[in-house]
């Protein structure tokens, strides 16, 4: 005797709320789950469905077996699936979004080197500084900056990412080296998409709101104002590793650097990710790692 008889036919007819939908779903007759039904009832030697010509419902012992067999039922899937997955490509349409500059700069070069060995994904990337509703917009996947907020979303660390309060020289031999955080609404910053930077004083997280005579929604157009010596600008890593190790800018209030956030692959809630997000997400990781903005880096 198969243990199994029953259960699929049990759970699709509480799922569908009819026998005949249930043989639909299931792609059998209506007298078959009708039968193994029965059948499983007679094993249990108890009754699990009320049948009416109307509508069918849950006795109390088919509450009580439902809730059980659909965790089976869900667990027996997703064994299959997590076996079947190590084996598949990535195929079919991957839908995905990362912030505009981030994404041009980082993510869309990586996808591009990930689509040339698997040629037969097709991807749909969407570059928005809005944060997209991945399951209302039936997105795949969503590469996100920095904090993240409450989520049912799954999120993995794919890269590390630092910011730095930094200037160029020029700027500092004119306007002279701010040394603590109140000195910062004395000097000139460049604001950036944030209009909030973020320190930290005493183990504590502090925030200061920027003021200045200069603003851009774009971490590479900051970076250009500050090596031209136009005022402070917060940046993350990976704008401004280079320009400091190379002495064109300078590292400012480094004991208030604020803590590290990251760089994260978000994608909705499974089981076990579908082959063409885990392998895409894994690449990404790689080939973050290999750039020379990350390789070397303080953070």
């Amino acid at each position: 005797m198969n243990r199994w008889e029953g259960l699929d036919e049990f759970v699709a007819v509480v799922e569908c709320g009819s026998f005949m939908r249930a043989a639909e779903r299931l792609r059998v007759s209506s007298s078959h789950v009708s039968r193994q039904i029965a059948r499983l009832e007679e094993r249990l030697q108890a009754r699990l469905l009320y049948r009416t010509t109307r509508r069918v419902s849950l006795t109390e012992a088919g509450h009580t077996f439902f809730a059980r067999c659909q965790r089976l039922i869900e667990e027996r899937d997703d064994a299959f699936l997590a076996i079947s997955d190590l084996h598949s490509a990535p195929t079919g349409l991957l839908r995905m979004t990362a912030a505009v500059a981030y994404g041009e700069r980082f993510i869309v070069p990586l996808v591009n080197e990930f689509m040339a060995r698997h040629p037969q994904l097709r991807v749909d990337i969407e570059l928005s500084n809005r944060t997209l509703d991945l399951v209302q917009e039936g997105y795949d996947l969503a590469i996100r900056l920095g904090k993240l907020g409450e989520s049912r979303l799954v999120a993995a660390r794919i890269a590390p990412r630092a910011m730095y309060l930094c200037a160029a020289p020029g700027y500092l031999e004119r306007y002279g080296r701010p040394h603590t955080l109140s000195e910062l609404a004395r000097h000139n910053c460049l604001i950036g998409t944030s209009d909030v930077w973020s320190f930290q004083s005493d183990g504590r997280e502090q925030h200061f709101k920027p003021s200045g005579n200069w603003r851009c929604n774009s971490g590479q157009a900051v970076l250009d104002a500050a090596l031209r010596g136009f005022g402070l600008c917060q940046l993350p890593d990976y704008y401004v590793l280079e320009p400091l190790r190379r002495g064109e800018l300078v590292s400012l209030l480094e004991a208030n650097q604020p803590p590290d956030t990251a760089v994260w692959a978000v994608y909705p809630q499974r089981r076990y990710p579908l082959p063409k997000v885990r392998l895409l997400v894994e690449a990404l990781k790689v080939g973050l790692a290999a750039r020379p903005e990350y390789r070397g880096g303080q953070s």
